[in-house]
């Protein structure tokens, strides 16, 4: 429903209009005013908000033009009311605001027109096309932006000139506003018009697609990782950025809608967006011997239609929720899982997926977690000298449906901060919730409140404990790290700078690969200050983007959080971890059902258990959970060696030999074939090299 300025700017804005007919119907010249600039701001505010609130009023024909309407047509009945109807001024603000609108129709059709010439056929990231066709310059942003609401302010003008007439009785205000109105807009309009010229916009559709088969020749690609999805779901493509980026053999990423390639992190990997599915069954990709998949959607049979590949589901992150083992899977040649936990949910979930088809390649994405080196201060890890161990508590969120069990931050999160910050010995607690922590639940949102006020007191309290003696100078010199850092990486954020449509981007999209890898190296920078920018031994929230999650693991001891991928991630650290049975399973039960919480102190809503967790970060020899958590990490995620990347390369080799092999005997079998005409037009679509398909042939799913 949006925020709650968002409410009072929507609340201002709707009881303006009432407001307007009433001061029109008194009649009052200030009164007017006021709330003409009332729903002026209101509605600019939530314009620039992008409010939810801004499209539901469009749904109940309260849109943006309408609105600027009425408020003109008051204006009129304004005049007529202050016995102005026989004035000049009237009949001038009638034939401005009509032309007004009658500019509405002509900008708008430029401004679609433009927009969808300089919309190319594919959209891409690090790849030449400069170089084969020209691409010219996007107009300046300030045209095409917000165009709408730009071109309506307009009248601006004239209404703040028709009010001061009517207020001081002279017509030349009016007369003056009127014609900057006109005039401006106008102006607008012919300013657009160059713009649709040829010169102005992309080559064809056709020159488009043959630069960039030109450029697959000479690249000639290798493994693809193929994404379709909703602009929510870019983190599914985005994770596996890294591990693309760590192939040996030539990657591209493709995909499918132009939302995801705005959304797409930061890569060196080439990109290319085609939203089209005829334009993709026609793309030359006969040198590509592996596709990756992240997800399952409709869209995947455009490139699952290409024999000359093997197709190898390798999903957004194993766990025991459903998604992990559906049947759509039955279409790839394999199907990758981190660990052996993988291969059993498809063998319990009999969903037609063949044991032989599973191969285990680990999780690339979890490299960066560090493994357990102990406690800071030996095996009880008391603050003597200022420091102590770190407990992460990281809880999920509530969800959609209500359920207890989905988060512990309602029934047990008070309970567990509480227990943790009263710990003796003393523990650290960072205390890092999901982002969308009381978007959906007002009891969620007010507990995170609650949670981050008893975070904040303690800290408070521990920095004024004599036990607790701060190293200002270091910290001094963190913080002026981390603000070179910062100022750096702004720096290099500015330099990128934003293009002018995706036309321009596709042409400038060619990443710097030095300003690539030192952004990497400034963002590992950063984390070390931060850490070390504040004691070691003090309570933090930790909200927003950075510092990462696994960063939080790396300096923690232990954690505590809910059923989510976090606990699976975590477990690569080998570090003890505590889950909250919040909707009050029983242990045995709750085991049962999430596999991730074998190795698990399992905690009922009261945090009655957590001194198991404490005591085994204090005293690891004596953790009777030691063997489980490493028995559990391999079961999940794999073994340690060989690495995971090297796993997943080796996996890659594999199945790119058999896809050869298939290719060798599918040529041989053409060439033995020859004497009949009949089998080898069969064979030809079958063997590696453009296939041509026509508009019609998308093979019952929509080609959009």
């Amino acid at each position: 429903m949006g925020s709650a300025a968002e409410l009072a700017a929507a609340a201002l804005m709707i009881l303006g209009f009432p407001a307007l007919m009433l001061a029109a119907l008194v009649p009052s010249t200030p009164a007017f005013a006021a709330a003409t600039a009332v729903t002026y701001l209101a509605d600019h505010y939530l314009h620039r908000k992008g409010s939810y609130l801004i499209n539901r009023l469009s749904k109940v024909r309260a849109g943006l033009s309408i609105r600027f309407l009425i408020r003109q047509l008051l204006l009129i009945l304004l005049l007529a009311r202050l016995s102005h109807a026989n004035d000049l001024i009237f009949y001038g603000a009638v034939a401005c605001f009509i032309a007004f609108y009658g500019l509405q129709a002509p900008h708008g059709a430029l401004v679609t027109l433009i927009r969808n010439r300089r919309r190319m056929p594919v959209a891409t990231r690090n790849i030449d096309l400069r170089s084969r066709i020209r691409i010219p310059d996007a107009p300046p942003r300030r045209l095409l932006h917000r165009s709408a609401e730009k071109m309506l302010h307009l009248d601006l003008f004239a209404v703040v000139g028709i009010l001061v007439s009517a207020q001081v009785g002279s017509s030349v205000a009016g007369f003056v506003g009127v014609g900057l109105t006109a005039a401006l807009g106008l102006l607008y309009v012919l300013v657009l018009v160059p713009y649709v010229r040829g010169s102005k916009i992309p080559p064809k559709t056709e020159v488009v697609l043959a630069a960039l088969d030109d450029w697959l020749a000479g690249y000639k690609p290798e493994t693809v990782l193929y994404f379709s999805g909703s602009k929510d779901s870019a983190y599914q493509v985005n994770m596996w950025l890294e591990t693309m980026e760590q192939l040996d053999t030539r990657p591209l990423i493709i995909l499918r809608e132009r939302a995801i390639l705005n959304n797409l992190a930061p890569t060196t990997v080439p990109v290319v967006c085609v939203p089209g599915g005829v334009h993709l069954m026609n793309m030359d990709l006969s040198t590509v011997r592996v596709a990756l998949y992240a997800a399952n959607v409709g869209k995947n049979i455009h490139l699952l239609r290409v024999p000359t590949m093997k197709h190898v589901f390798i999903g957004h992150g194993d766990s025991d929720k459903l998604a992990s083992v559906n049947p759509y899977s039955k279409v790839y040649d394999e199907v990758w899982t981190a660990g052996r936990a993988g291969r059993d949910r498809y063998a319990i979930a009999d969903v037609g997926v063949r044991d032989d088809d599973i191969v285990e390649v680990g999780r690339p994405q979890l490299a960066p977690i560090q493994s357990w080196q102990g406690v800071p201060d030996g095996p009880r890890g008391d603050a003597a000298d200022g420091r102590c161990p770190t407990v992460l508590y990281a809880p999920t969120w509530e969800g959609w449906d209500g359920n207890p069990g989905n988060t512990s931050i309602v029934l047990a999160g008070e309970n567990i901060v509480k227990k943790l910050v009263q710990a003796d010995p003393p523990v650290r607690v960072l205390y890092k919730p999901h982002p969308f922590t009381g978007t959906v639940s007002k009891e969620a949102g007010a507990a995170h409140k609650r949670i981050t006020a008893l975070v904040e007191k303690a800290a408070a309290e521990r920095a004024a404990d004599a036990r607790f003696t701060p190293d200002a100078a270091a910290q001094d010199r963190a913080k002026a790290e981390l603000a070179r850092i910062e100022a750096r990486l702004a720096q290099l954020a500015g330099a990128g700078g934003d293009k002018g449509d995706e036309a321009e981007a596709t042409r400038d999209g060619i990443v710097d690969v030095a300003r690539h890898e030192e952004v990497s190296r400034l963002r590992t920078e950063w984390n070390t200050a931060y850490w070390r920018s504040f004691p070691a031994y003090e309570h933090r929230v930790i909200t927003g983007a950075e510092p990462r999650l696994y960063d939080c693991f790396n300096v923690s001891d232990a954690m505590v959080s809910d059923i989510s991928s976090v606990v699976s991630d975590f477990i690569a650290s080998g570090k003890p971890y505590a889950v909250t049975d919040s909707g009050e399973l029983g242990h045995e039960e709750f085991k049962r059902q999430n596999t991730a919480v074998r190795a698990a102190v399992i905690l009922s809503n009261d945090a009655a258990e957590l001194g198991g967790l404490l005591d085994a970060v204090r005293d690891p020899s004596g953790d009777p959970l030691t063997d489980a958590r490493k028995e559990l990490k391999r079961y999940l995620l794999g073994p340690d060696e060989p690495k995971s990347i090297d796993q997943f390369n080796g996996a890659v080799a594999d199945l790119a030999r058999k896809a050869e092999a298939r290719n060798v005997g599918q040529e041989t079998r053409l060439g033995a074939a020859n004497a009949d005409p009949a089998e080898t037009a069969e064979l030809t679509n079958a063997l590696p090299g453009q296939r041509t398909a026509s508009a019609g042939e998308t093979d019952g799913v929509n080609a959009g």
